[in-house]
C-alpha cells in the first residue's frame, strides 16, 4: 500500500511539477490557458459597461478559475516530499497570492483586484512543450549578467560621467532661454538624448547645441550596443544547455543535465 501511494504521487510530481512526459506538457498547457483566460476576465471585468452587462457571469467564472488553482495549489503541496520548500518558493508564493485574492473579496472590498497577480504564473511558459533551449538560455543569461556585472558597472558610471560633462556643456551653450534652465534639468536632457529616447520636451536651439546634439545621438547608438557585447562575450563562455526538465521530487531543484539520475542539490534519485 505505501508503495503504490509512493507511486501515485510519484507519478503526480512528474505531471505537475514536469514537461518531459505527455501528460506534463498537457497540464502545463492547459494550466497556461487557464490563466490566461483568468487575467484576461479580471481585465475585461475593470471596464465599467462589461462589468455593469456580465458582471454576474464574470463572478461565477472567477470562482471556478480560483477552486480550480485551489486544487492544484493542494496539489502541489501533496507531490512534493517537503511541502515547505515549495510553499515558501518563488512560484509557491506567486501561485498563493494569485488564489487568495477572491477570497479575501468576500471579507475586505477591493482585493479582488489582485487577481490580477495571476498574471506572474505565466512565468511557467517555459516549461510548456518542451522548450528546454529558452530554460537554457535564460540560465546562461543570468550567469552571464552574473559575470559581467563588474564590467557593466564601470561602464554605467562612465556614461553617468559623460551625461555630467554633456549637461554642463549644454546648459553653458544654450542657458536657461532655450529651457536649459539648470544643470540638472540639462544632464537629464543630456541621459535622454544619448539613449536616443528623445522626450522633445527640450530642444537646443543654438547652431553649435544643435551640433553637439547630433554628436550626442549618433554616439548613444555606439554607447547601447556596449553593454549587449559584454554579456554576450560573457553567454558564449558558459557551459551548454540544459535541455533537461525535471523537478527533484524530494528539493524540487530543476538545474539538472539530460543524463542526470540523481538531483545535484539533495542526491535524491531523479524519475
Amino acid at each position: 500500500m505505501k508503495k503504490k501511494d509512493l507511486n501515485w504521487k510519484d507519478k503526480l510530481h512528474e505531471i505537475i511539477y514536469e514537461a518531459d512526459t505527455a501528460e506534463g506538457k498537457l497540464f502545463d498547457v492547459i494550466l497556461l490557458i487557464a490563466i490566461v483566460t483568468s487575467v484576461v476576465l479580471v481585465m475585461l471585468e475593470s471596464i465599467a459597461s462589461f462589468q455593469l452587462k456580465y458582471g454576474y457571469y464574470f463572478n461565477i467564472a472567477e470562482w471556478i478559475f480560483t477552486i480550480l488553482f485551489s486544487i492544484e495549489y493542494l496539489l502541489r503541496i501533496v507531490a512534493i516530499k517537503r511541502p515547505l520548500k515549495y510553499i515558501f518558493s518563488f512560484y509557491g508564493i506567486i501561485d498563493l497570492l494569485s488564489t487568495i485574492p477572491k477570497y479575501l473579496s468576500l471579507s475586505f472590498v477591493g482585493t479582488h483586484s489582485l487577481i490580477a497577480l495571476r498574471a506572474l504564473r505565466l512565468l511557467r511558459v517555459f516549461r510548456i512543450l518542451k522548450l528546454a533551449r529558452y530554460i537554457g538560455a535564460s540560465n546562461n543569461f543570468i550567469k552571464a549578467l552574473k559575470a559581467s556585472k563588474t564590467k557593466i558597472a564601470v561602464f554605467l558610471f562612465f556614461v553617468f560621467i559623460l551625461c555630467i560633462i554633456l549637461g554642463t556643456i549644454m546648459y553653458l551653450i544654450e542657458g536657461g532661454k532655450n529651457g536649459f534652465t539648470s544643470i540638472p534639468r540639462s544632464i537629464y536632457w543630456a541621459i535622454v538624448t544619448l539613449t536616443t529616447v528623445g522626450y522633445g520636451d527640450i530642444a537646443p536651439q543654438t547652431p553649435l547645441g544643435q551640433l553637439i546634439a547630433s554628436v550626442i545621438m549618433i554616439l548613444g547608438y555606439g554607447i547601447i550596443a556596449v553593454p549587449t557585447g559584454i554579456v554576450s562575450s560573457e553567454m558564449v563562455k558558459t557551459g551548454d544547455l540544459h535541455l533537461n526538465t525535471q523537478a527533484c521530487p524530494n528539493c524540487s531543484y530543476a538545474g539538472h543535465t539530460d543524463n542526470a539520475v540523481f538531483c545535484y542539490h539533495c542526491g535524491h534519485k531523479l524519475h
